[in-house]
């Protein structure tokens, strides 16, 4: 019987001490949030330029609950699209940005912002050769993931031992772009 009460002892000294620092965590976030909130749109604003061709800067406008952002050049005339993109990939969520002209026909340019992909592999998609190859695919056609050594107009060249990371990020661009030419066409983004 003293057996079982020392046990019980233990298992709330550990529910108390996950309780303190659970809390401490959630405070440390809530504190620390704006700040990561502002690094991420300032990360989000540094890639513009790389991913369109022309801008110096980004407009950000909102569209019903997303935020894109305008591409502009030096004299502020829209030069190209820049959207968020999220999605699933192989280990975590994947976040990126891609670039578009500014009819929204070609893509421009993708960066990725956020991946947990597996070290050595799927962490890849973030090496500029393998983005390079999403400038100037057309944006109204589907891209799709291929195997071989070389890719097609529409394909993008899988990374070799991470081909759901490849496929995953081309289906976040896929979804984005679509979505955004959707609302283009609609009216719902104003030039």
């Amino acid at each position: 019987m003293t057996q079982d009460r020392h046990y019980i002892r233990q298992a709330w000294l550990v529910l108390v001490l996950c309780g303190v620092f659970g809390a401490a965590l959630a405070g440390v976030h809530a504190g620390l949030s704006a700040k990561i909130a502002d690094n991420k749109r300032d990360d989000t604003m540094n890639q513009i330029p790389r991913l369109v061709p022309g801008a110096v800067r980004g407009v950000e406008q909102v569209v019903g609950e997303t935020v894109i952002y305008r591409a502009v050049d030096e004299s502020g005339k829209l030069v190209g699209w820049v959207l968020p993109g999220m999605g699933q990939g192989f280990a975590d969520i994947i976040e990126l940005l891609v670039g578009l002209d500014a009819q929204g026909e070609t893509i421009t340019g993708m960066s990725v912002l956020a991946q947990k992909e597996t070290p050595g592999l799927g962490d890849k998609i973030t090496k500029e050769a393998w983005r390079a190859q999403f400038a100037g695919k057309p944006a109204g056609d589907p891209l799709s993931v291929t195997k071989a050594a070389t890719a097609g107009r529409t394909e993008i060249a899988a990374i070799s031992g991470a081909t759901i990371s490849s496929q995953s990020v081309t289906d976040i661009v896929n979804k984005t772009v679509a979505d955004f030419r959707q609302k283009l066409a609609s009216g719902a983004v104003k030039e």
